[in-house]
Protein backbone atom coordinates (compact mmCIF):
# COMPACT_ATOMS: atom_id res chain seq x y z
CA UNK A 1 0.00 0.00 0.00
CA UNK A 2 1.25 3.76 -0.14
CA UNK A 3 -0.49 6.64 0.99
CA UNK A 4 0.28 10.15 -0.68
CA UNK A 5 0.30 12.61 2.74
CA UNK A 6 2.24 11.81 6.06
CA UNK A 7 -0.66 13.66 8.17
CA UNK A 8 -2.85 10.55 8.19
CA UNK A 9 -3.97 8.20 10.81
CA UNK A 10 -4.38 4.86 10.06
CA UNK A 11 -4.38 1.66 11.46
CA UNK A 12 -4.67 -2.04 9.30
CA UNK A 13 -4.73 -5.45 10.94
CA UNK A 14 -4.15 -8.16 8.95
CA UNK A 15 -5.82 -11.86 10.35
CA UNK A 16 -5.18 -14.85 8.30
CA UNK A 17 -7.83 -17.65 9.43
CA UNK A 18 -7.80 -20.83 7.35
CA UNK A 19 -7.44 -19.85 4.16
CA UNK A 20 -9.10 -16.23 4.30
CA UNK A 21 -7.59 -13.25 5.12
CA UNK A 22 -9.15 -10.47 6.86
CA UNK A 23 -7.97 -6.88 6.82
CA UNK A 24 -9.70 -4.57 9.38
CA UNK A 25 -8.49 -1.38 7.78
CA UNK A 26 -9.32 2.23 9.83
CA UNK A 27 -8.12 5.99 8.75
CA UNK A 28 -9.29 9.33 9.92
CA UNK A 29 -7.86 12.82 8.50
CA UNK A 30 -8.23 16.61 9.03
CA UNK A 31 -6.93 16.82 5.58
CA UNK A 32 -7.80 15.46 2.70
CA UNK A 33 -5.87 12.01 1.74
CA UNK A 34 -5.41 9.58 -0.88
CA UNK A 35 -4.76 6.15 0.51
CA UNK A 36 -4.06 3.22 -2.37
CA UNK A 37 -3.29 -0.34 -2.12
CA UNK A 38 -3.54 -3.33 -4.34
CA UNK A 39 -3.40 -7.25 -4.09
CA UNK A 40 -0.23 -9.09 -4.49
CA UNK A 41 -2.16 -12.10 -6.25
CA UNK A 42 -5.59 -12.69 -7.68
CA UNK A 43 -8.00 -12.52 -5.20
CA UNK A 44 -12.35 -13.12 -4.71
CA UNK A 45 -13.11 -10.60 -1.95
CA UNK A 46 -15.87 -9.07 -0.04
CA UNK A 47 -15.42 -5.53 1.31
CA UNK A 48 -17.94 -4.34 4.00
CA UNK A 49 -17.81 -0.64 4.69
CA UNK A 50 -18.59 0.79 8.19
CA UNK A 51 -19.79 3.89 9.35
CA UNK A 52 -17.31 6.31 7.79
CA UNK A 53 -18.86 7.37 4.18
CA UNK A 54 -15.30 6.96 2.02
CA UNK A 55 -14.61 7.52 -1.48
CA UNK A 56 -13.55 4.72 -3.70
CA UNK A 57 -11.78 4.95 -6.92
CA UNK A 58 -11.15 1.13 -7.90
CA UNK A 59 -8.39 1.46 -10.90
CA UNK A 60 -7.17 -1.63 -13.61
CA UNK A 61 -5.29 -0.48 -16.92
CA UNK A 62 -7.26 2.27 -18.68
CA UNK A 63 -10.39 1.59 -16.66
CA UNK A 64 -11.09 2.92 -13.62
CA UNK A 65 -14.86 2.46 -11.20
CA UNK A 66 -15.70 5.28 -8.69
CA UNK A 67 -17.78 5.11 -5.53
CA UNK A 68 -19.14 8.12 -3.88
CA UNK A 69 -21.47 6.56 -1.39
CA UNK A 70 -19.74 3.64 0.34
CA UNK A 71 -21.82 3.83 4.17
CA UNK A 72 -23.16 0.79 4.53
CA UNK A 73 -21.66 -1.10 1.36
CA UNK A 74 -20.99 -4.92 0.53
CA UNK A 75 -18.96 -5.43 -2.40
CA UNK A 76 -17.58 -8.72 -3.60
CA UNK A 77 -15.19 -8.34 -6.33
CA UNK A 78 -11.95 -10.37 -8.43
CA UNK A 79 -8.91 -8.65 -8.44
CA UNK A 80 -5.87 -9.38 -9.36
CA UNK A 81 -2.04 -7.65 -8.67
CA UNK A 82 -2.95 -5.01 -11.61
CA UNK A 83 -5.76 -3.31 -9.79
CA UNK A 84 -5.26 -0.23 -7.12
CA UNK A 85 -8.22 0.63 -5.01
CA UNK A 86 -7.51 4.05 -3.91
CA UNK A 87 -9.64 5.58 -0.88
CA UNK A 88 -10.13 9.34 -0.65
CA UNK A 89 -10.36 10.04 3.51
CA UNK A 90 -11.48 13.21 4.33
CA UNK A 91 -12.48 15.14 7.82
CA UNK A 92 -16.16 13.88 6.63
CA UNK A 93 -15.45 10.44 5.09
CA UNK A 94 -13.49 8.53 7.56
CA UNK A 95 -12.31 5.22 6.67
CA UNK A 96 -14.08 2.12 8.11
CA UNK A 97 -13.54 -1.01 6.18
CA UNK A 98 -13.99 -4.91 6.90
CA UNK A 99 -12.24 -7.11 3.99
CA UNK A 100 -12.24 -10.77 3.74
CA UNK A 101 -10.45 -12.17 0.79
CA UNK A 102 -9.20 -15.78 -0.16
CA UNK A 103 -6.47 -16.28 -2.83
CA UNK A 104 -8.28 -17.61 -5.90
CA UNK A 105 -5.79 -21.22 -5.47
CA UNK A 106 -7.45 -21.85 -1.77
CA UNK A 107 -10.90 -21.48 -3.19
CA UNK A 108 -11.28 -25.54 -3.43
CA UNK A 109 -9.57 -26.07 -0.26
CA UNK A 110 -12.09 -23.97 2.20
CA UNK A 111 -13.80 -25.74 4.65
CA UNK A 112 -17.49 -26.46 5.30
CA UNK A 113 -18.33 -26.37 1.83
CA UNK A 114 -17.59 -22.17 1.68
CA UNK A 115 -15.73 -22.65 -2.15
CA UNK A 116 -18.73 -24.17 -3.43
CA UNK A 117 -20.66 -20.95 -2.04
CA UNK A 118 -18.43 -18.69 -3.46
CA UNK A 119 -18.34 -20.82 -6.70
CA UNK A 120 -22.00 -20.68 -6.58
CA UNK A 121 -23.04 -17.44 -5.72
CA UNK A 122 -20.33 -15.55 -7.50
CA UNK A 123 -19.65 -17.61 -10.34
CA UNK A 124 -18.55 -14.60 -12.79
CA UNK A 125 -16.05 -13.88 -9.72
CA UNK A 126 -14.27 -17.48 -9.71
CA UNK A 127 -14.17 -17.30 -13.14
CA UNK A 128 -12.88 -14.05 -14.23
CA UNK A 129 -13.20 -11.74 -17.63
CA UNK A 130 -10.52 -9.13 -16.49
CA UNK A 131 -7.77 -7.59 -14.30
CA UNK A 132 -11.10 -6.37 -12.12
CA UNK A 133 -14.39 -8.20 -12.21
CA UNK A 134 -17.38 -6.97 -9.79
CA UNK A 135 -19.76 -9.03 -7.87
CA UNK A 136 -22.88 -8.32 -6.08
CA UNK A 137 -23.22 -5.40 -4.40
CA UNK A 138 -25.95 -4.23 -1.82
CA UNK A 139 -26.36 -2.14 1.45
CA UNK A 140 -25.79 -3.90 4.36
CA UNK A 141 -28.80 -5.14 7.20
CA UNK A 142 -29.09 -3.65 10.16
CA UNK A 143 -27.64 -7.32 11.48
CA UNK A 144 -24.15 -7.20 9.32
CA UNK A 145 -24.01 -3.18 10.03
CA UNK A 146 -23.87 -4.66 14.18
CA UNK A 147 -20.76 -6.60 12.78
CA UNK A 148 -19.08 -4.36 10.95
CA UNK A 149 -19.57 -2.28 14.22
CA UNK A 150 -18.50 -4.38 16.62
CA UNK A 151 -14.94 -4.99 14.52
CA UNK A 152 -14.44 -1.46 15.41
CA UNK A 153 -15.64 -1.38 18.90
CA UNK A 154 -13.09 -4.87 19.89
CA UNK A 155 -11.15 -4.45 22.65
CA UNK A 156 -9.64 -7.91 22.81
CA UNK A 157 -6.59 -9.30 22.47
CA UNK A 158 -4.26 -12.48 21.63
CA UNK A 159 -6.48 -15.86 21.58
CA UNK A 160 -9.46 -14.40 22.44
CA UNK A 161 -8.90 -11.58 19.49
CA UNK A 162 -8.71 -14.42 16.99
CA UNK A 163 -12.10 -16.52 18.34
CA UNK A 164 -13.83 -13.25 18.05
CA UNK A 165 -12.69 -12.58 14.64
CA UNK A 166 -13.44 -15.96 13.27
CA UNK A 167 -17.22 -15.92 14.60
CA UNK A 168 -17.61 -12.80 13.61
CA UNK A 169 -16.11 -12.88 10.11
CA UNK A 170 -18.33 -16.65 9.56
CA UNK A 171 -21.24 -15.08 10.81
CA UNK A 172 -20.56 -11.37 8.56
CA UNK A 173 -19.94 -14.35 5.44
CA UNK A 174 -23.44 -16.30 6.14
CA UNK A 175 -25.54 -13.43 6.57
CA UNK A 176 -23.86 -11.65 3.37
CA UNK A 177 -24.62 -15.32 1.33
CA UNK A 178 -28.16 -15.66 2.76
CA UNK A 179 -28.89 -11.78 1.71
CA UNK A 180 -26.99 -12.77 -1.81
CA UNK A 181 -29.17 -15.53 -2.19
CA UNK A 182 -32.36 -13.62 -0.84
CA UNK A 183 -31.75 -10.44 -3.69
CA UNK A 184 -31.26 -13.21 -6.51
CA UNK A 185 -34.69 -14.48 -5.95
CA UNK A 186 -36.51 -11.84 -4.83
CA UNK A 187 -39.40 -9.68 -7.31
CA UNK A 188 -37.68 -6.43 -6.30
CA UNK A 189 -37.24 -5.13 -10.05
CA UNK A 190 -33.22 -3.60 -10.74
CA UNK A 191 -34.98 0.16 -11.02
CA UNK A 192 -36.95 -0.30 -8.19
CA UNK A 193 -34.32 -1.06 -5.90
CA UNK A 194 -32.20 1.87 -7.22
CA UNK A 195 -35.20 4.26 -5.86
CA UNK A 196 -34.93 2.48 -2.45
CA UNK A 197 -31.05 2.74 -2.31
CA UNK A 198 -31.58 6.55 -3.08
CA UNK A 199 -34.54 6.65 -0.23
CA UNK A 200 -32.18 5.71 1.95
CA UNK A 201 -29.55 7.86 0.78
CA UNK A 202 -31.88 10.76 1.31
CA UNK A 203 -32.61 10.02 4.76
CA UNK A 204 -29.06 9.65 5.96
CA UNK A 205 -28.13 13.26 4.48
CA UNK A 206 -31.05 14.55 6.40
CA UNK A 207 -30.66 13.03 10.13
CA UNK A 208 -32.07 15.87 11.21
CA UNK A 209 -34.93 16.89 8.69
CA UNK A 210 -36.24 14.12 7.23
CA UNK A 211 -39.23 14.03 4.74
CA UNK A 212 -42.24 12.56 5.71
CA UNK A 213 -43.05 9.24 3.85
CA UNK A 214 -45.20 10.93 1.40
CA UNK A 215 -42.36 13.55 0.92
CA UNK A 216 -39.67 11.04 0.06
CA UNK A 217 -42.30 9.10 -1.94
CA UNK A 218 -42.57 12.23 -4.14
CA UNK A 219 -38.74 12.46 -4.17
CA UNK A 220 -37.62 8.90 -5.28
CA UNK A 221 -41.14 8.63 -7.37
CA UNK A 222 -42.01 5.86 -6.02
CA UNK A 223 -45.71 5.34 -3.75
CA UNK A 224 -45.82 5.13 -0.84
CA UNK A 225 -46.81 1.47 -0.02
CA UNK A 226 -43.92 0.20 -2.00
CA UNK A 227 -41.98 2.00 -0.44
CA UNK A 228 -42.98 1.27 2.95
CA UNK A 229 -43.07 -2.95 1.76
CA UNK A 230 -39.79 -3.00 -0.04
CA UNK A 231 -38.11 -0.82 1.65
CA UNK A 232 -38.15 -3.52 4.74
CA UNK A 233 -38.20 -6.06 2.34
CA UNK A 234 -34.21 -4.80 1.04
CA UNK A 235 -32.76 -3.25 4.05
CA UNK A 236 -34.35 -5.73 7.12
CA UNK A 237 -36.32 -2.85 8.82
CA UNK A 238 -39.21 -0.28 8.48
CA UNK A 239 -38.19 2.90 6.92
CA UNK A 240 -38.21 5.24 10.31
CA UNK A 241 -36.91 2.41 12.06
CA UNK A 242 -33.78 2.55 9.91
CA UNK A 243 -33.92 6.21 10.05
CA UNK A 244 -33.91 6.08 14.33
CA UNK A 245 -31.12 3.49 14.16
CA UNK A 246 -28.98 5.59 11.91
CA UNK A 247 -29.50 8.80 14.27
CA UNK A 248 -28.35 7.31 17.27
CA UNK A 249 -25.63 5.25 15.15
CA UNK A 250 -24.24 9.00 14.27
CA UNK A 251 -25.19 10.82 17.48
CA UNK A 252 -22.98 7.67 19.45
CA UNK A 253 -20.24 8.42 17.17
CA UNK A 254 -20.11 12.32 17.62
CA UNK A 255 -20.22 11.43 21.62
CA UNK A 256 -17.84 8.85 21.46
CA UNK A 257 -15.25 11.06 19.33
CA UNK A 258 -15.78 14.30 21.47
CA UNK A 259 -16.76 15.93 18.33
CA UNK A 260 -20.34 16.94 20.41
CA UNK A 261 -21.94 16.90 23.57
CA UNK A 262 -24.66 14.66 24.07
CA UNK A 263 -27.19 17.89 23.94
CA UNK A 264 -25.12 18.62 20.54
CA UNK A 265 -25.21 15.39 19.43
CA UNK A 266 -28.82 14.93 20.20
CA UNK A 267 -29.67 18.08 17.99
CA UNK A 268 -27.31 16.98 15.30
CA UNK A 269 -29.57 14.37 14.92
CA UNK A 270 -32.73 16.08 14.93
CA UNK A 271 -33.89 15.44 18.66
CA UNK A 272 -35.69 18.04 20.16
CA UNK A 273 -35.86 16.40 23.58
CA UNK A 274 -32.85 15.67 25.13
CA UNK A 275 -34.99 12.78 27.74
CA UNK A 276 -36.48 11.28 24.23
CA UNK A 277 -32.92 10.97 22.97
CA UNK A 278 -31.54 9.30 25.90
CA UNK A 279 -34.44 6.97 26.32
CA UNK A 280 -34.11 5.97 22.57
CA UNK A 281 -30.30 6.08 22.93
CA UNK A 282 -30.40 3.51 26.18
CA UNK A 283 -32.94 1.26 24.57
CA UNK A 284 -30.38 0.73 21.44
CA UNK A 285 -27.40 0.06 23.38
CA UNK A 286 -27.98 -0.77 26.52
CA UNK A 287 -26.73 2.26 28.27
CA UNK A 288 -27.02 6.02 28.38
CA UNK A 289 -25.08 8.33 26.49
CA UNK A 290 -23.49 10.47 29.41
CA UNK A 291 -22.10 7.36 30.20
CA UNK A 292 -19.79 6.79 27.06
CA UNK A 293 -16.60 6.78 28.02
Amino acid sequence: SRSKDFSNVMTRDFININDFTILVEEATSKNIIVDACRFDEPVVAVAFYGSGNVDLNVKYGSKSKEFNYTKGLALSFYADSNVEFEHTVSPEKPLRCVLIATALRNLENLPNEEGEIFSSLLNELVNPSDHYVEGPQFFMTPDMDRIVDSVFNMKYHGKTKMMFFRSQMTTLLSHFFGQLATLQTEKINTTERDKLYKAKEILINNLDNPPSLSELSLQIGLNSYNLKKNFKELFGVPVFKYLQNERLKTAHELISSQEATVQEAAWHVGYDSLSSFSNAFEKKFGYRPSQIK
